[in-house]
Order: structure tokens, then sequence, then C-alpha cells
């Protein structure tokens, strides 16, 4: 599976951006997709993922109500919708795909194989 992002870029706060992962290559063994950042000096953080059957989504708490995950199946691709922006988003965000342990691992960078290359978001206050 590869993965590519983008839709990353320089807002000011409060405003939105929305992130692309598209998945190419044995896509149909993807179970679930996911999103996670890191800041400088920071470990990698998990901010949100989809699971393809039931469709069930987990974020973070500290986007929850400001972010959205979802799914285009038909171009194998899950976006990042991302409104209310504030300075302590600024990130780099990577999608990761297909998690090792379901549900509980869906939280631990260390459980994905899959991943793009990155997209920085930077948010000005």
């Amino acid at each position: 599976v590869q993965l590519q992002a983008s839709g990353g870029g320089l807002v000011q706060a409060g405003g939105s951006l929305r992130l692309s992962c598209a998945a190419s290559g044995r896509t149909f063994s993807i179970r679930a997709m996911a999103w996670f950042r890191q800041a400088p000096g920071k470990e990698r953080e998990f901010v949100a993922a989809l699971y393809w059957r039931g469709g069930s989504t987990y974020y973070t708490n500290s986007v929850k109500g400001r972010f959205a995950i979802a799914r285009d199946n038909a171009k194998n691709t899950v976006y990042l919708q991302m409104n209310s922006l504030k300075p302590e988003d600024t990130a780099v965000y990577y999608c990761a795909a297909d998690p090792r342990i379901i549900t509980s691992g869906t939280y631990n960078p260390e459980n994905y194989d899959y991943w793009g290359q990155g997209t920085q978001v930077t948010v000005s206050s």
C-alpha cells in the first residue's frame, strides 16, 4: 500500500484546511486509515481514524468538533477536514493505513506499517 498526502499549508487561526490521503496498491486489504501529527520536538500523536467496516470514527479530544475524517470510496482517498484551526494544530500531518491491532491499536503510531510522506500545516496567530 502506498499513501500520498497533500493539502497542507499556511492558514490564520480560525481558518480551515482539508488534507487528502490517496491510497494505491493493495487497497482492498485496508481496514482503516488514520491521521497523525508531529510538532517540532514532540512525539507523533494520533489525530483521527476511520474504519471501513461500519464507518466508525475516532478523534483525539483536542480536535473533536473541529476536525472530521471522511472517505471517498471511488477514489481510495481519505480526507481530514480541519476547521477552527488553532496555532497548536501546527505540525506535520501524516496519514497511515491498516493498523495491525484494530480498535485498541488505533491510537498507537507503532501499530501502522503504511505511512504517507507528511504534509505541513502551519496556523498563524
